[in-house]
């Protein structure tokens, strides 16, 4: 996530003061406009359910100028629950929690989704304060209200306010951690590092979405928009996770290489004219993909010897990468059928896929 510009941070110690000066002039009535009131109602109601997460990393997990402790946001959904991010968490051996009040109590991990970049943690239901409401990210109108909390740069209770900016796919991340969101909720309220993990709100106060990172032209570019990843698509995550200890979206249990990064030659050779798709490099026995009938690649130690089957579309949708084949097939759950469009030995077919329960152990 790239630093740092700071919108308007409403800091609620301030407003539970009562007032507020203008220069020498006391207003006894600091909440004039209607939006004014409904944030700050928003905010006495969910902060309360906010905590900071503190993650050691211990030395021999860490890279040269790493910190030894990452800061991440969360929030209670039930009693003695919390959500953050996975990669919040994903390298420490310790996890604490701060609680709104300041306390920190030790954290255990329950659960993760690194395909949604989502952690679960548990503390003791005695310290929760306040539990927050999940509310419908699929009916969100572009413009709308958001309201996010969180402990960027070490802050602990920190709320910004902004709007929907969009709601659109990002590109595929470096590290594969939230490989499977389908698309990002973009909004011009302010994400800073620590913010990941924490709540994105409506106007009513219920959770949208679960903040995850922010855009920035560069490493040096302070980043202006935040992205968090839709509730519903969370909320179905936790669910999984509850019941099965896995999420369960579709997945095709095999490796794929982007096909634009293949030589020119190569995908001349094998009768590819486009760069659009990726190629199927490893198929596990027993995994989705091989009893649907997928081909992996035949590699030796001088190089490719033999070109994978090369997936192009799913549904009759055309692919850009593998990230779009993954995302794609994530949208579906076990039991649903997709038809994948494949080029094998310069031939294009179709190959039907059932998708399958997927097992704790991946």
């Amino acid at each position: 996530m790239n630093p740092r510009p700071f919108l308007l941070l409403i800091s609620v110690g301030l407003l539970a003061l009562g007032g507020y000066y203008l220069g020498r002039v006391t207003a006894a009535t600091p909440l004039v406009t209607p939006d004014e009131i409904n944030t700050v109602q928003v905010v006495g109601k969910t902060i309360p359910a906010l905590v900071m997460v503190q993650a050691n990393i211990p030395l021999e997990r860490r890279r040269e100028g790493d910190p030894a402790q990452e800061i991440g946001s969360g929030f209670f959904y039930r009693a003695g629950m919390i959500i953050t991010n996975f990669h919040v968490i994903q390298n420490s051996d310790k996890i604490t929690v701060q609680l709104h009040d300041g306390k920190v109590v030790p954290a255990k991990l329950q659960a993760t989704d690194i395909g949604l970049d989502l952690a679960i943690l548990s503390v003791s239901p005695s310290v929760t304060k306040a539990n927050l409401k999940w509310g419908n990210s699929s009916n969100l109108l572009q413009g709308q209200k958001t309201v996010v909390l969180g402990s960027p740069y070490r802050t602990p209770n920190v709320v910004a306010t902004g709007i929907l900016a969009t709601r659109a796919r990002t590109e595929a991340p470096a590290d594969d951690v939230g490989l499977e969101i389908p698309e990002m909720l973009h909004t011009t309220a302010n994400v800073q590092p620590g913010n990941s993990g924490g709540p994105m709100l409506d106007s009513r106060g219920t959770v949208i979405g679960v903040v995850d990172a922010n855009l920035g032209g560069n490493e040096f570019t302070p980043g202006s928009i935040g992205l968090a990843i839709p509730a519903d698509v969370v909320r179905e995550a936790v669910a999984d996770l509850e019941s099965s200890g896995v999420s369960q979206r579709g997945s095709l249990g095999v490796t794929m290489t982007d096909l634009a990064s293949l030589e020119p030659i190569v995908r001349k050779s094998a009768g590819l004219t486009s760069s659009q798709g990726a190629m199927v490099e490893e198929v596990p026995a027993g995994s989705v993909g091989a009893r649907a009938g997928l081909r992996g690649s035949v590699r030796s130690a001088t190089g490719l010897e033999v070109l994978g089957d090369v997936i192009v579309a799913v549904n009759g949708q055309g692919v850009k990468d593998r990230y779009d084949i993954v995302r794609l097939i994530a949208a579906k759950r076990p039991g649903e059928t997709v038809s994948l469009t494949i080029v094998r030995g310069k031939r294009e077919g179709i190959l039907k896929v059932l998708l399958q329960k997927r097992s704790a152990a991946g």
